[in-house]
């Protein structure tokens, strides 16, 4: 985990919101808000994925919210398999901008973080979107369709979204997807190397 972070709460509208702020790394240039993935499946905000694109995020410039949606941590509400979670998001979204003015919006996610940040994006307007390992078909609600310039990364070996899935919701968009050759789901022993993509892709 990154070491110059604070934890705040945000009020949300199914009740406070966990949220760790890291602060952009010299001046500030945008605004970053990184959902984490299933909390099911014991994801929280500080998930490793997570925490890797807000470090690369923060170097380049942008403040990073990471909260804790619905349910997950020291959050109120109950998780709500990524329906109330797009609002959770859009309050953070909210206090962002009120504490750091009109600065440029990016949204990111991993896995359910994904679908989360994906469907944010099609609720309110953001300048960029980064998906990585993005839970498509996994939800009785589909996956909405992103803008083209989305950064979306997936593992070759991903054993919890197959990569053919994410291709079929990316085909019709003829969205590109970068993949990361050998690399599972969680991304384990390849952090360095997706930093590295992220920073070099943005």
């Amino acid at each position: 985990m990154l070491k110059a972070q604070n934890k705040l709460g945000i009020a949300g509208p199914a009740g406070v919101l966990d949220t760790i702020v890291i602060p952009a790394q010299g001046e500030i240039s945008g605004i970053a808000v990184i959902c984490h993935p299933n909390p099911l499946q014991g994801g929280t905000h500080s998930n490793k994925v997570v925490q890797t694109a807000a470090r690369v995020l923060s170097h380049m410039g942008y403040v990073c919210y990471l909260p804790n949606l619905r349910g997950v941590g020291d959050s109120g509400g109950v998780h709500d398999h990524g329906v109330g979670e797009v609002d959770d998001v859009i309050a953070v979204v909210d206090y962002a901008k009120a504490a750091h003015g009109a600065l440029p919006l990016a949204l990111a996610g991993f896995s359910f973080g994904g679908f989360v940040a994906a469907r944010t994006r099609a609720r309110i307007e953001a300048d960029k979107l980064l998906l990585m390992g993005v839970a498509v078909g996994k939800y009785e609600i589909a996956t909405p369709q992103v803008p083209a310039d989305t950064l979306v990364i997936h593992g070759e070996q991903d054993e919890v979204i197959a990569l053919d899935a994410v291709f079929d919701w990316a085909r019709p968009q003829a969205l590109p997807v970068l993949v990361l050759p050998g690399a599972g789901h969680f991304f384990h022993g390849r952090l360095i190397q997706l930093a590295a993509l992220i920073k070099r892709c943005w």
